[in-house]
């Protein structure tokens, strides 16, 4: 591609739009990437999948076939609908095929060097107003777009997974994402059927930030011998209306990554104590106990296995989910706090990406700020750990008798 014409597309940018006529770029062909891939493919788009393991491809190509034929036995489409929702996704052999794309979405590992490296060999073949999409879990968006001369045209777009079936994506601008670049991408993935919500660039963005004690607290207090696996999870299920307890949950996601995810948070914030990780997960990463892929985490997966009953305390249960739902309030608090995300955006995130049974913020105000902040210096004064120290606005708010509204 000319200089020339690369500095000419650079002005499309002036009114940027992206339609159903935009090729869509896919890198990486796992559960993620494939779903992305749907559901672009799904809202009308050509689809441009890339791996650089061909093995990869073709399972991906193989996968997305069972996908769409379960779709039409359960009626969701035609026969018809969706051989052409898969006719619109092409399987290419190099990163030079997505000259023309308006969008390319990178799903790889969690590996800041490797998408570096990819972001970089992709501003080489990309118009100069493509959009170069990250769809990082946690990693800083500036380190990615860092590796890149067109700065601006780099976000992040944080799906969830399942990505056909989970609503909500994230859209992360960095410091020097233009603002165009952030309107065209939320429009295009509100055009996908998905819930958007803006996000700070910073560790965990909202989800993976302000979820951390779901998993941390309830570690935390397996750890102190509160309670066994099944009885914490029984508390937050039927006593706090989780759909999962924390267990089930990172048994579900896997340990390798659910740790991962942790650990990122907490280097990056400056190893805060509120977001530190659990040896005891430590250990499952180790010995290769992810959870349910692996047939071994906190419980046993295989065939016939057997786990242990929950003890149904009720007093034992309301204060486990007392402890955790104090801390997921704060974490929440504290992200208005730092200007993470709106009040609006916050709750949103956390019904609609991990399916919490309400918002946090609408939660605080029900249960009462001053008694929130009153549990956490409870908790700090027992255990003296500054992770349970309540957020500044949570005292402020108290101090001035406020609630949140929306």
């Amino acid at each position: 591609m000319s200089q020339e014409s690369k500095s000419k597309s650079h002005y499309k940018s002036e009114n940027m739009k992206l339609t159903k006529h935009t090729t869509i770029g896919v890198i990486g062909t796992g559960t993620m990437g494939t779903g992305i891939a749907q559901v672009a493919a799904t809202a009308g788009h050509k689809v441009l999948m890339y791996d650089k393991k061909e093995e990869a491809l073709l399972k991906a190509r193989h996968s997305l076939v069972k996908i769409m034929n379960r779709l039409v036995e359960k009626g969701k489409y035609s026969q018809g609908e969706a051989d052409t929702i898969l006719s619109r996704i092409e399987y290419v052999d190099g990163l030079s095929r997505f000259e023309g794309c308006g969008m390319v979405i990178e799903a790889v590992i969690e590996n800041i060097d490797v998408k570096t490296q990819i972001f970089h060999q992709l501003e080489s073949v990309t118009n100069n107003d493509c959009i170069l999409a990250t769809n990082t879990s946690s990693l800083s968006i500036a380190s990615i777009a860092a590796a890149v001369k067109n700065k601006q045209n780099v976000i992040g777009v944080h799906f969830f997974n399942p990505a056909p079936l989970m609503k909500l994506v994230e859209i992360i601008p960095s410091m020097a994402t233009d603002s165009k670049v952030t309107n065209a991408t939320r429009d295009l993935i509100k055009d996908w059927g998905k819930v958007t919500v803006i996000a700070k660039d910073t560790p965990g963005f909202i989800v993976n930030r302000v979820a951390r004690p779901f998993y941390g607290e309830s570690l935390k207090m397996l750890e102190e011998g509160v309670a066994d696996v099944a009885t914490i999870d029984w508390a937050l299920k039927d006593l706090g209306g989780f759909k999962m307890g924390p267990f089930e949950l990172t048994d579900l996601i896997g340990h390798d990554v659910n740790y991962t995810v942790t650990e990122t948070v907490w280097t990056q914030m400056y190893y805060d104590p509120r977001y530190k990780p659990s040896i005891t997960q430590k250990r499952l990463k180790e010995l290769g106990h992810y959870g349910r892929k692996t047939g071994q985490g906190f419980y046993n997966h295989e065939d016939n296995g057997q786990n242990p009953a929950p003890e149904k305390d009720e007093a034992l249960g309301k204060y486990i989910l007392n402890r955790v739902v104090v801390m997921l309030i704060n974490e929440a608090v504290d992200a208005v706090f730092l200007n993470i995300a709106t009040q609006e955006d916050i709750d949103l995130a956390m019904t609609k990406g991990v399916n919490y049974p309400k918002g946090l913020l609408k939660w605080a105000n029900e249960l009462g700020l001053e008694w929130v902040q009153e549990q956490l210096e409870d908790l700090h004064d027992h255990f003296g750990d500054d992770r349970y120290r309540p957020s500044p606005l949570l005292k402020k708010m108290v101090k001035e008798q406020r609630l949140f509204h929306y």
